[in-house]
């Protein structure tokens, strides 16, 4: 019977070594991470003609994954083995990139027409109108994950064609495109954010904007010049020319991706004011 328990013992601890040399991350897996960033980086020539506002995006979320692959590449050949999971993540967000880079719906972010209608019964949010939202979810850039889903509230109504058509407290959501935890090596953390869809009275629509600016939403102050109004393409409330609202510790930068300034990770709690950038022509029905 104990020499069967060592046979057994034997073959388990052989059969889990096989399985721990197949996991094993090689320079080889490394290779394929180089060519699907390459392939990417295609992608994204030929998407800067079509959506150069999705174009910078993915250009930006590709620079970040690449220095990932680098950091891996780094790691394998001074410790001489990386963890399997470290490789899936970087493999799995560039998987998701690539997705993205062809301009085709994923996971909610919808690709609109140019060519929006126009009609008695349609009107159309266009490209640069800025508005302000409040956060109803708390981000963290040590938390959160690739694809997570968030919301946010309008802060004012929008007005378009002497009428409001979107009334403040409407629900915007979004996901989080990329995100980076400060870390040894990248000690500032950052995430991107994207919102891809609005819920319009009269239901649902598809919404591309981007964040152009943090601010805090817990001076009194800010407040009430957030609820003066909103007009198409202006800044809401003025609330840049002082300055006093920027949220500290923040930087926005192209694209949507917000950056920590003094070396940690970027927290949004709950009621942070984010302004929103319409990349795509918004059709209201």
């Amino acid at each position: 019977m104990r020499k069967l328990g060592y046979a057994t013992l034997l073959i388990f601890v052989l059969g889990l070594g096989a399985t721990m040399l197949a996991q094993a991350v090689t320079e080889a897996d490394l290779a394929r991470l180089d060519a699907a960033a390459s392939e990417i980086s295609q992608r994204v020539a030929n998407l800067r003609a079509s959506d150069s506002t999705l174009a910078s995006q993915v250009e930006r979320s590709l620079a970040l994954l690449k220095e990932d692959i680098v950091y891996l590449r780094v790691r394998l050949r001074r410790e001489g083995t990386l963890q399997r999971a470290d490789y899936t993540d970087v493999r799995d967000r560039l998987e998701t990139l690539r997705v993205k880079s062809l301009g085709e719906k994923v996971t909610g972010q919808p690709v609109m027409g140019d060519d929006p209608k126009t009609g008695g019964d349609v009107w159309i949010v266009p490209v640069g109108t800025e508005m302000d939202v409040r956060l109803q979810t708390a981000l963290s850039s040590a938390t959160a994950k690739v694809e997570e889903r968030f919301e946010a509230t309008t802060l004012v109504d929008l007005r378009l064609g002497g009428a409001v058509r979107i009334p403040a407290g409407t629900i915007v959501r979004g996901f989080v495109g990329s995100v980076r935890t400060a870390g040894r090596v990248e000690r500032k953390g950052s995430l991107t954010l994207a919102f891809d869809e609005i819920l319009l009275p009269q239901g649902a629509s598809r919404l591309r904007a981007s964040v152009t600016k943090a601010l805090d939403g817990k001076s009194s102050e800010d407040i009430s010049r957030i609820g003066t109004g909103a007009a198409i393409g202006a800044i809401v409330g003025g609330i840049i020319g002082g300055g006093k609202g920027v949220l500290l510790g923040v930087l926005v930068g192209g694209g949507g991706t917000i950056a920590a300034t003094d070396g940690s990770d970027v927290n949004l709690p709950i009621g942070t004011v984010l302004r929103l950038r319409v990349d795509a022509p918004l059709e209201i029905r």
